[in-house]
């Protein structure tokens, strides 16, 4: 009898592991993975474009229309669809009797707690981040990143701070919280689960160059070690959101002053 139990649970088993292997593949395709893709691309074009590498621009933020209630609407409408990939992967992970925002720590459970871990983390990440932009642009092996270039409208610092969160959900989200779920119960080994999510993380920064691939990917072990230790992604999403805000809204209206725009 066990034999038999033993035979027909090993054919579930390698149907649940394919079917998570296809789930993963389908989640990342729409969303981060094919941001990956399209960075690689993007940097080929860059390579072979012929000025160097410093003297290109990566322009994130931009504006879209001259109009400036209709430029407000895409840019909603771009961080709301642009989120659709966190409600999908929440969704797959909902289990009976427990919701994936708990499972993953994506609540307010302990929100002091998330809120201070996260700031020490921003600082802990942004300062050496700076550090390490500005060397590989002085190495030119980094572009010219324009963190903003939205007109300035009554809208702009807050539309800057949702698109702020709106990074900081997508990646924490998918690429921590989700994928290490997924990879985890795939049987990767630990290291295997952190490189992976450190190496996407990279990846889809590769529009900006090697040096942002490089910071990135160390960004993305270091966050990965603290949700595994943790458990908990809301304080990476914390720590994310701060730093991009820093750099938009800074940007925004600092860079032309500090003869960075």
């Amino acid at each position: 009898m066990d034999s038999l139990v033993g035979a027909q649970a090993a054919p579930e088993a390698a149907s649940l592991r394919r079917r998570r292997q296809g789930e993963i593949a389908v989640v990342l395709g729409l969303s981060l993975g094919q941001s990956a893709v399209y960075a690689v691309i993007d940097l080929v074009g860059k390579l072979t474009a012929g000025p160097p590498l410093a003297a290109q621009r990566a322009t994130l933020n931009a504006s879209v229309s001259p109009r400036p209630y209709l430029d407000l609407s895409y840019q909603l409408a771009g961080i709301v669809f642009t989120l659709m990939p966190v409600a999908l992967v929440l969704w797959l992970l909902s289990e009976p009797g427990r919701r994936a925002r708990t499972r993953i720590g994506l609540d307010g459970a302990r929100p002091w707690r998330d809120l201070a871990a996260g700031a020490a983390l921003a600082a802990l990440i942004g300062v050496p981040g700076l550090g390490l932009y500005l060397v590989g642009h002085a190495a030119g092996i980094t572009v010219q990143v324009v963190p903003a270039a939205l007109n300035a409208y009554w809208w702009t610092v807050p539309v800057l701070v949702l698109q702020a969160a709106k990074n900081a959900l997508l990646e924490e989200v998918v690429v921590v919280g989700y994928l290490l779920t997924r990879l985890g119960e795939l049987g990767w080994p630990r290291w295997a689960q952190l490189a992976g999510s450190a190496v996407l993380r990279g990846a889809y920064h590769l529009y900006q160059g090697f040096g942002p691939f490089l910071g990135n990917a160390a960004m993305g072990a270091v966050f990965a070690e603290v949700y595994r230790r943790w458990g908990r992604v809301m304080p990476l999403v914390v720590a994310h959101t701060l730093i991009d805000v820093v750099a938009f809204v800074g940007y925004q209206y600092l860079g032309s002053a500090l003869g960075l725009a």
